[in-house]
């Protein structure tokens, strides 16, 4: 047993593999949204079913990081990170199996939780494997990967899916995650923290519940009502889990789930703030713009992901660029043009009409992968920046966890409000007025679910040009408002990072061009055994 970094022969496998199983873990978030007009079809799946597929998934990543983070600085980074792998590729496995969407929605939910032990532990990793200048250069590989899996995700999406079937994109996982295990067995090393704490389960529990009933209520709201007495409940049951959970984190101390004290940091405030304002503006712009793009524009899977591949190119030449810029350029700067240039692009989203081509929409693309590219690598680097080595994974975790709570309740909120928009702007066309207000709401969220020829009558009773303008101008119109709602958000994210990140926060451990860190003699970083 030593106190040392991890051996020099070892370290490239180890930022190799915690690349890849990011890539992956990432993939699945973005990859699904172009596959979810075939998922609908073949399952049969609702708009709010399919809001779960990607919401199962991001609500168990939030709910097990921060536990996943103390597993493994307590009993060993690498045997976490390798569970992590098993899960998520069994996992993936019975998704691309699953019979109904039902099934579909709680295989993706066994999947986030692998996904959560291999977010968590990475960058741990990758601090543990790497020190002062050639952390920066690992982190710049690992945001150029974090930056690929998100961009190229619409692209392997509709290739997959063209080629075989929507299945496709989760059986891809199998093969390369027995590779990874087996990489992770031989050639990455294990590490631990001597003052790790016992993993807070009631914690985990409590915050889980509060999520999961927040999230329901809001992807339900639109269908059962929002003063219903389900949704009221849910929302009750979410604020007093809530509370429970705060009063259990508070009574722990350090010992707890999400250590609160953390949170006296204003730069460890302020990046959590980030990631979750900023992660409820991104991904569900895009699970939305899918649906544009192939339901609207009728684009097919492989060629919705063309269509994206303008932001595909800008986010991965920015993550590399801003993976490298990490430490020469205060991290409130980076972070906060990164969020700036986010909105911007989400607002030129407007260009794109009814009618347009999608080439309205290239200008966007191009803008919001610069602000996506920045944006991740200088989070995940700033994350573990912030306090000291031996509670890296906490710190990660915790921060992790933010930013999928922003993805979840994103998804969730911004799919709400975009079907909200469509249904009540049908209502008040003069196709909807003339129907009963229950009637004309159905057939709003079935217009946002993606039903617009069958909702305009094409088809079977042949349609009208006009019911057909009406139904299309509905959506459009909903399609922006979700839009301009996202660009405040994101401009929300912007401000936070501006004004409340400081370089004088951070660790001497931080990424900058400092010199190598000396691991402090009172909180070790520990290696165990060797990588085999």
């Amino acid at each position: 047993m030593s106190v040392a970094s991890a051996p020099s022969r070892d370290r490239w496998w180890t930022l190799g593999v915690v690349s890849l199983g990011t890539f992956m873990l990432l993939l699945d978030l973005s990859v699904v949204a172009i596959a979810l007009p075939q998922i609908h079809a073949s399952l049969g799946a609702s708009f709010a079913q399919l809001q779960w597929v990607v919401d199962a998934y991001s609500l168990t990543l939030a709910a097990f990081l921060v536990t996943s983070g103390s597993l493994g600085d307590r009993g060993g980074r690498k045997r976490l990170f390798q569970a992590g792998f098993v899960i998520f590729t069994a996992s993936s496995l019975a998704c691309g199996l699953a019979g109904s969407a039902t099934a579909l929605d709680v295989s993706r939910g066994f999947q986030g939780v692998g996904a959560a032990m291999l977010f968590a532990i990475g960058p741990s990793l990758l601090g543990n494997a790497f020190h002062g200048k050639e952390r920066a250069m690992a982190f710049s590989v690992f945001g150029a990967a974090t930056g690929l899996a998100i961009a190229a995700g619409p692209l392997i999406g509709g290739a997959l899916t063209n080629a075989e079937s929507w299945r496709w994109i989760f059986y891809i996982n199998v093969p390369v995650g027995v590779v990874a295990m087996a990489v992770t067995q031989l050639k990455v090393p294990e590490s631990r923290s001597r003052r790790a704490h016992p993993v807070d389960w009631t914690g985990m529990i409590t915050f889980s519940v509060a999520l999961s009933a927040l999230a329901f209520a809001v992807i339900r709201g639109n269908d059962r009502g929002w003063t219903s007495g389900l949704i009221l409940s849910l929302f009750a049951v979410s604020a007093v889990f809530l509370v429970l959970f705060v009063a259990i984190e508070l009574r722990l101390g350090e010992r707890a789930m999400i250590d609160l004290g953390l949170f006296r940091n204003v730069t460890f405030l302020g990046i959590s703030l980030v990631a979750l304002i900023g992660n409820a503006s991104a991904l569900p712009s895009i699970f939305v713009l899918t649906n544009y793009l192939e339901n609207l524009l009728h684009s097919s899977a492989w060629s919705t992901g063309l269509r994206f591949l303008p932001l595909t190119l800008s986010l991965f030449f920015f993550a590399a660029l801003g993976g490298g810029l990490i430490g020469k350029i205060p991290f409130n700067l980076l972070m906060g043009f990164a969020a700036l240039f986010l909105a911007v692009g989400l607002a030129l989203i407007q260009r794109a009409g009814a009618d347009s081509s999608w080439t309205a929409l290239v200008p966007a693309l191009v803008v919001m992968g610069i602000g996506f590219g920045v944006f991740n690598p200088t989070r995940a680097a700033l994350a573990i920046g912030i306090t000291e080595p031996a509670r890296s994974g906490i710190a990660s975790g915790i921060n992790e966890t933010f930013q999928q709570v922003g993805t979840a309740v994103g998804i969730a909120g911004i799919g709400a409000f975009f079907q909200n928009r469509v249904a009540s702007v049908y209502a008040g066309s003069v196709a909807g007025s003339g129907v009963s207000s229950d009637t004309a709401h159905a057939v709003g969220r079935s217009i946002a679910a993606g039903n617009i020829d069958q909702a305009a009558g094409v088809g079977a009773r042949g349609g009208s040009p006009a019911a057909l303008a009406t139904v299309r101008n509905s959506f459009v119109a909903g399609f922006h408002d979700a839009m301009w709602f996202c660009a405040a958000i994101a401009l929300v994210s912007a401000l936070v990072a501006f004004f409340m990140l400081r370089t004088k926060d951070l660790h001497s451990s931080a990424l900058s061009l400092i010199p190598p860190e000396i691991d402090e003699p009172d909180a070790p970083e520990v290696l165990v055994g060797t990588a085999g």
